[in-house]
């Protein structure tokens, strides 16, 4: 008498992945990517919005990368007016050490600055923040070194003239940096500040390797859970560009109130 072998076949690495993923996520496979009808082959793309949790990771990030950005660009500013008048005036000792800072920040990669104030700083210091309070520090920082050379190119750009028949007025100097140089340097140079803010607003993608839950975090987070990176990237690449259109259009406006001169011609 012949018996049967009646043990269960055992099931492939593929089809295990695929039962716990759907055990985990039952929004993973509840379309398949690819599917036949009548021998035609349609793709299916943008899974993602049929779990509301997912979509609320993308606001959320989202949120938090252009409001990390706003604020860290408003404080990187400022601090890149004191370090570019530093150096105009040249201050003894002073300038020196806001050119060494300035040449520093822009030859060391925006990774390594965000480590070094996320972990080396708190571990020198003794203190803690929370992620996105080390990113804030970090990006301010990072963009004031970008603005501040901006600005000093600005600066050189004024008429001398201008500054001579201020001088001869009797006009203290800082009263003609403050009325006569910065208001022309930061007009003319506003399209380069404005791309700068632009472009450094695309790379705070890396804040997210310092534990900030931000766009590029919540996009991460996504495809370790569907393993549908074409279309979680693209999306976050539509997501990206919309922020930095907004981002254009709102720097655009705010030159048109605060510069109101410069359109009247």
């Amino acid at each position: 008498m012949q018996i049967k072998n009646c043990a269960p076949p055992a099931l492939s690495t593929h089809s295990c992945l695929k039962n716990f993923l759907a055990l985990h996520d039952p929004f993973i496979f509840t379309k398949p990517f690819l599917k036949s009808q009548g021998g035609n082959v349609e793709l299916r793309f943008f899974e993602i919005y049929r779990n509301s949790e997912y979509l609320w990771f993308l606001f959320e990030g989202a949120c938090v990368s252009a409001g990390i950005t706003m604020v860290s660009g408003s404080l990187g500013f400022l601090l890149a007016l004191v370090l570019s008048g530093l150096r105009y005036f040249r201050t003894p000792v002073l300038s020196q050490i806001s050119t060494g800072y300035v040449e520093f920040i822009r030859n060391t990669p925006l990774i390594v600055q965000l480590f070094f104030v996320a972990f080396g700083l708190p571990m020198l210091l003794g203190y803690q923040w929370p992620f996105w309070a080390h990113a804030l520090l970090g990006l301010t920082l990072n963009f004031s070194a970008y603005f501040s050379e901006i600005l000093r190119a600005g600066f050189n750009t004024v008429d001398t003239g201008q500054k001579e028949a201020a001088s001869a007025l009797g006009i203290p100097k800082v009263i003609v940096f403050l009325k006569v140089v910065m208001p022309q340097s930061v007009a003319r140079m506003f399209p380069s500040i404005n791309s700068q803010f632009i472009f450094l607003f695309l790379t705070t993608g890396v804040i997210s390797e310092i534990g900030v839950r931000d766009l590029t975090q919540a996009g991460l987070f996504i495809d370790s859970r569907t393993f549908r990176s074409f279309e979680v990237f693209i999306t976050l690449t539509g997501i990206y560009i919309v922020l930095s259109l907004g981002f254009k259009v709102g720097l655009s406006l705010l030159q048109r109130a605060v510069f109101k001169w410069q359109f009247l011609r």
